[in-house]
């Protein structure tokens, strides 16, 4: 079982039919327009829902940040790299996260992701944060849209992207090439490192190009979501900005 939590997440799970054991909402919400669209989708679904206190979510949730509204929602089905690099809409368009720690970051990430129209968000097993409750709530339950998959290694699953025709672009702050000077119009993964770190030695070396933001102010990066958000956006830019 998956807890998820929050209006947009427990929302989007719902609309993406994922089965649920119950819901949990907390008393006296009164009549918001999402919260009426949940209470329906799982009527509609034959979903029960149990009135609670708020203090009752918390527990559940570990956090206070739930918006009233939590559910048990089964898992979802484990996916194959072979099987998503199949279902790409052409021209591919995938993005790798490298050691990103922070959910709040990987759920930034695969908000934007989602909104540019993204085949897949990947990520490597360890040392990274994976699809939890609280990255979920920061996607605002983009993720429950968008195929995710966690690998055992970075390095490989980026060279059995390259031998499936995907250019591999990688973002670091040293790279000479700006990153808006690439061509994003072909099928592309976009690689973008940790907090602090970057991309990793291997990450680097098994990307076809590595490019920069351009900066001028005193703060010499940008944070992982904010930097992801950037050069997605000039994809999406490039290819005209056409839905997917």
């Amino acid at each position: 079982m998956d807890i998820l939590y929050g209006r947009n997440p427990v929302r989007e799970a719902l609309r993406a039919g994922r089965a649920a054991r119950k819901l949990v909402v907390a008393e006296g919400l009164g009549d918001e327009p999402r919260l009426r669209e949940i209470m329906e989708l799982a009527a509609g679904r034959g979903i029960p829902i149990e009135m609670a206190a708020r203090s009752r979510l918390d527990d559940i949730t570990h956090t206070e940040h739930h918006q009233g509204v939590a559910g048990y929602f089964h898992g979802r089905p484990p996916q194959r790299l072979e099987d998503i690099l199949e279902s790409c809409r052409p021209p591919a368009l995938l993005l790798l996260l490298d050691g990103i720690q922070d959910p709040q970051n990987v759920g930034a990430l695969i908000r934007s992701a989602e909104a540019v129209g993204a085949d897949a968000v990947i990520v490597p097993a360890h040392r990274a944060a994976g699809l939890t409750p609280a990255a979920v709530k920061a996607s605002a339950g983009a993720s429950e849209h968008l195929p995710f998959l966690s690998v055992p290694n970075l390095a490989q699953a980026l060279a059995k992207i390259g031998e499936a025709g995907i250019w591999r672009v990688g973002l670091a702050a040293e790279a000479d090439v700006r990153y808006d000077l690439v061509d994003y119009r072909e099928p592309t993964a976009i690689v973008i490192g940790g907090e602090g770190e970057g991309l990793r030695q291997l990450t680097r070396r098994s990307c076809d190009r590595l490019v920069s933001l351009p900066m001028v102010g005193r703060v010499a990066s940008l944070n992982a979501a904010a930097a992801g958000a950037a050069i997605l956006y000039e994809a999406f830019r490039q290819r005209g900005f056409a839905s997917r």
